[in-house]
């Protein structure tokens, strides 16, 4: 159930937030969201990841196919990749690696800065 929440949630942040700001600063949401909630490494990850790669693969799809531009297939020529088709596929796979690795950042950061109690006996 976290893990749909954390999905939905990086979602509507990416699908909401990303017209009006840069990738960059998306990251940051993604890794606030992930302090904020703290949903774990694994969660904060694959949620994170999925959230921004399918929200990036959906909106270049969508925006493709509704405007019928031959712009994909220009710039994907350009670059050298085959096709506009493989070209969005790795901009989902992009949004994948920003948003998976965006998140776990802010997950292992709420884990390095959340205080431990120094007054228990560890052994030694």
């Amino acid at each position: 159930m976290k893990f749909f929440g954390f999905l939905i949630l990086t979602i509507l942040i990416v699908v909401f937030a990303n017209p009006f700001i840069p990738y960059w600063a998306v990251m940051l949401a993604l890794a606030l969201l992930a302090i904020l909630l703290n949903p774990g490494n694994a969660i904060a990850f694959w949620g994170g990841g999925l959230g921004m790669g399918l929200s990036w693969l959906g909106l270049s799809l969508y925006l493709s196919i509704q405007t019928g531009s031959p712009l994909p297939e220009k710039i994907a020529s350009i670059f050298g990749v085959g096709s506009g088709t493989i070209l969005i596929g790795i901009t989902g796979l992009l949004g994948f690696l920003f948003g998976s690795f965006s998140s776990l950042t802010g997950s292992l950061f709420r884990k390095i800065t959340k205080k431990r109690p120094d007054n228990l006996y560890r052994g030694g």
